[in-house]
C-alpha cells in the first residue's frame, strides 16, 4: 500500500513515473500472468485527506501495454534485472495472442 496526503500527490507520483509504483504495477502483472482473471490487483492507494483507499486494477487485455510502458521506467532507474522479467512477461503475452 502506498499511503499518500492528497489525491494530487498520488496524480503526481504517477505523472512523475514513480519507480515504486512502476515496481509494484509489472510484479502484480508477473505474478497474474496465467491467471483467469479479468482485473489484476496491482496496489492500493490510501489518500489520508480523504481517508479512503482505492484499489489500482489492470485489465488483462491491457497488461502488455502496461508492461511495455512501465519497462522505460525500470530502464530509467537502471533495474536490469526486473527489465529481463518484463521482457519475458512481454514475449510471453506477445506469443499467447
Amino acid at each position: 500500500m502506498i499511503t499518500v496526503k492528497t489525491q494530487e500527490d498520488f496524480e503526481d507520483l504517477v505523472r512523475d513515473r514513480n519507480f515504486e509504483i512502476s515496481s509494484a504495477i509489472t510484479k502484480s502483472i508477473i505474478k497474474n500472468l496465467k491467471g483467469k482473471r479479468k482485473n489484476v490487483p496491482i496496489l492500493s492507494i490510501k489518500v489520508l485527506e480523504e481517508q479512503t483507499i482505492y484499489d489500482i486494477t489492470v485489465k488483462r487485455d491491457d497488461m502488455l501495454e502496461s508492461l511495455e510502458k512501465n519497462l522505460e521506467i525500470h530502464v530509467e532507474n537502471e533495474d536490469y534485472e526486473s527489465c529481463s522479467k518484463i521482457l519475458s512477461a512481454i514475449n510471453y503475452l506477445k506469443d499467447k495472442k
